[in-house]
């Protein structure tokens, strides 16, 4: 394989509610908060990954739903699938990763992430009709390039 070969990281993410229709929130010390999730690892499905990721952030299992968005950035070659989810077990709490976690109304949710991504991504998937939405979009600034419903 060539050295310009393309390449990608793949990642997932999830909005999760309980039973309290609340939305399990973590912040990171670089992106603040954001929705759980995180690179899938070699040899690792998306399923997997996303709930390998989401135990070790914030200690809960979950049941996947639905696929709600796939999102790419351009600036990093990351292509990010997102999931609806609903929590299974286990109680939130912190991890090295993630030293905040919590659940939160939709509302708050909506304040808390300030990320300019992350913010239009919670936006979208809070009037999220039944089709998949794809965006494509810059960071650093944050620009966003290209949106569909599929």
């Amino acid at each position: 394989m060539s050295d310009f070969a393309p390449r990608h990281i793949v990642a997932a993410s999830a909005l999760i509610r309980n039973d309290k229709d609340e939305i399990a929130l973590v912040r990171t010390e670089r992106r603040g908060w954001e929705l759980p999730g995180g690179q899938v690892e070699l040899g690792e499905s998306l399923v997997d990954g996303l709930q390998r990721e989401v135990l070790e952030e914030c200690g809960i299992e979950i049941e996947l739903g639905r696929l709600l968005q796939v999102r790419s950035n351009l600036s990093s070659s990351i292509v990010i699938f997102l999931f609806q989810a609903t929590h299974v077990s286990g109680e939130l709490r912190p991890s090295e990763e993630t030293p905040q976690v919590r659940w939160v109304d939709s509302q708050t949710a909506l304040r808390l992430i300030t990320h300019p991504a992350l913010h239009l991504n919670l936006r979208d998937l809070l009037q999220a009709d039944l089709r998949v939405r794809y965006d494509a979009y810059q960071s650093n600034p944050f620009v966003l390039v290209e949106t569909r419903a599929i």
